[in-house]
């Protein structure tokens, strides 16, 4: 079973925003499901997402591990070991 090698780089977090993905809100644009960084905050877009805001967060700053934004999602995943997690991080 693979493991994520990252789990150090994960902290208490607060979400810069609860109102939708903070880079679509700045341009105006429309998302799908929302994205925590567990490493600083960031609220971004998924993959399904035209912009696909998260991942581009990943790429710029290199922070690897987020979870789900969705109510009643707890999931964990982590884009360098490609990951989910078994057990849900809280923030």
């Amino acid at each position: 079973m693979a493991e994520c090698t990252h789990l150090s780089e994960v902290h208490d977090v607060r979400p810069h925003t609860t109102r939708g993905c903070e880079d679509c809100l700045k341009t105006g644009s429309s998302w799908v499901h929302l994205r925590l960084c567990l490493t600083c905050g960031h609220v971004g877009c998924c993959d399904s997402s035209p912009n696909k805001h998260a991942r581009k967060h990943f790429h710029h700053s290199q922070h690897p591990v987020v979870r789900s934004f969705e109510p009643g999602e707890d999931w964990v995943w982590c884009y360098v070991d490609q990951v989910m997690l078994d057990v849900p991080l809280t923030s």
